[in-house]
């Protein structure tokens, strides 16, 4: 979308620091995610490492300092922020997540494509402990942006030569495809479930 190039356009000037404001400014209320601008920073980064550490540790705290703050919006002003921007229909889900799976709810969170700004109002308008709120911020999104560390900025060449063989091996392919495709329909299945009334987790 061309507003979308704009305001990628509009960052992407000042190297890692255009990343924080952007990753920081997405996890309270702007919409474009900063894998958008991550990804091809990584690229350009693939085999320096130090660079590509450096990148994942700015985009993994800007995110988290990002939802303290939404923490703290959603604690003053959490159900205007929900209605105002269309995200009424996460609010029961992730409530049902994090009461029935606590820490581990919000780690999941944090790691889905849930939009974490939702997530940050929601934990403030529970008045959620801050403190496994901020710790499994940063467990759920360093793995999230780690993962794309990891196949693009350090293993970039190889993974695309191992993506390369696997679309050259059709039986394979095929096989990964069906797995894919299950997976992601017990997910599927698994988030449309997660309404009604939260039960305690089981012992």
């Amino acid at each position: 979308m061309a507003w979308k190039e704009a305001v990628l356009d509009a960052f992407d000037v000042f190297g890692p620091m255009s990343l924080f404001v952007l990753s920081f400014t997405e996890a309270i209320v702007q919409p474009v995610p900063p894998d958008l601008l991550y990804i091809p920073m990584l690229a350009d980064a693939m085999g320096d490492t130090p660079r590509v550490l450096l990148l994942w540790a700015v985009v993994t705290i800007a995110s988290v300092l990002g939802a303290v703050v939404g923490y703290w919006l959603g604690q003053h002003w959490g159900s205007a922020l929900m209605k105002r921007f269309g995200q009424e229909r996460h609010l029961e889900k992730l409530g049902v997540l994090t009461e029935r799976y606590g820490t581990w709810g919000i780690f999941i969170a944090a790691f889905s494509p849930i939009p974490y700004k939702v997530l940050g109002w929601m934990a403030g308008m529970g008045e959620m402990e801050k403190r496994a709120f901020i710790l499994a911020g940063l467990a759920g999104r360093g793995l999230r942006f780690g993962a794309e560390a990891v196949l693009i900025g350090l293993y970039g060449d190889r993974a695309l030569e191992a993506i390369v063989w696997v679309l050259d091996n059709e039986i394979l392919l095929a096989l990964l495809l069906m797995a894919t495709g299950g997976l992601a329909w017990l997910a599927w299945r698994w988030w449309s479930q997660l309404d009604g009334a939260a039960q305690p987790p089981t012992a």
